[in-house]
């Protein structure tokens, strides 16, 4: 699984999840723009930067650690130093190290003790995923579906897709959310066929998805193929009760196939007399 690329389409998408970590009042997340940030000199590269719009925010440098590495402290603090010391700005700062567990912590005593003056200090906060405490909001369960177990992740990503539909009503946010759900799935488990991520969604819902798009698409590509073939028109009616399954419209579908919408008509009604 990709994490890093998960994890920057998360903060970017819903920072909110990054704030709810921090157990800090829902509103901070206001004051903050995400980014990714390539220190100068020595190509460092940060996985995420929290940069507030004030001067009395702290700055909030994020390292996801999902594999051992016995380096991580000196690169996660010589990114942090070398940042602050090319930035003009003169804000506090915060470092976050997300693991998904503590035994990939698990570094040399020497590069631990090296640092444990800073990683007592408070100026670090490190959080485990397999750890999170049960509160019940969107961007804990977001975090929690990174690292479930595949013969659960679905359950559990069935329960998110619900909390984001009562809990988001904007529907441009809405959407962001369960599309970033999708991608979760999808990088978590390859294996699962699209049909089985499709009954995770309403109809409604998953008009808002990649995997919806691809099914329309697909659709239209049939069409195109057949259509140098002398079964174009058989392609094309045998993808109407799909794309009706999906939740297009008969106009849709007829626009999609380039089909008159008596014809598409005609092929949903014996379909539901067969079925």
């Amino acid at each position: 699984m990709k994490t890093d690329s998960i994890f920057y389409q998360l903060f970017q998408i819903f920072p909110r999840c990054f704030f709810d970590l921090l157990t800090v009042p829902p509103d901070t997340v206001n004051h903050y723009q995400f980014s990714s940030v390539e220190v100068k000199q020595l190509a460092f590269r940060l996985d995420g930067v929290f940069l507030p719009n004030n001067d009395h925010q702290p700055i909030y440098f994020v390292e996801v650690q999902f594999q051992r590495d016995n380096q991580l402290y000196s690169r996660f603090f010589s990114e942090i130093f070398l940042y602050l010391h090319q930035s003009e700005l003169r804000n506090n700062w915060q470092g976050v190290i997300i693991y998904p567990n503590r035994q990939v912590e698990t570094v040399e005593t020497v590069e631990t003790s090296r640092y444990s003056e800073l990683l007592e200090s408070g100026r670090v906060s490190r959080f485990y995923l397999d750890e999170l405490s049960n509160v019940n909001s969107v961007g804990i369960n977001t975090l929690k579906l990174i690292i479930s177990p595949s013969n659960q992740a679905i359950e559990q990503g069935k329960g998110l897709i619900q909390q984001v539909k009562q809990e988001f009503r904007d529907a441009r946010q809405q959407q962001n959310l369960l599309q970033l759900i999708e991608t979760i799935l999808v990088y978590k488990l390859p294996q699962v066929s699209r049909k089985e991520i499709e009954k995770m969604f309403s109809l409604s819902d998953l008009r808002q998805t990649k995997v919806y798009q691809e099914a329309l698409e697909e659709g239209r590509q049939e069409g195109k193929q057949e259509g140098k073939q002398e079964g174009r028109q058989e392609a094309k009616l045998e993808s109407i009760p799909r794309l009706r399954a999906l939740g297009l419209s008969l106009e849709q579908i007829a626009e999609a196939l380039d089909l008159d919408i008596q014809q598409v008509t005609a092929v949903v009604n014996v379909n539901q007399q067969e079925s």
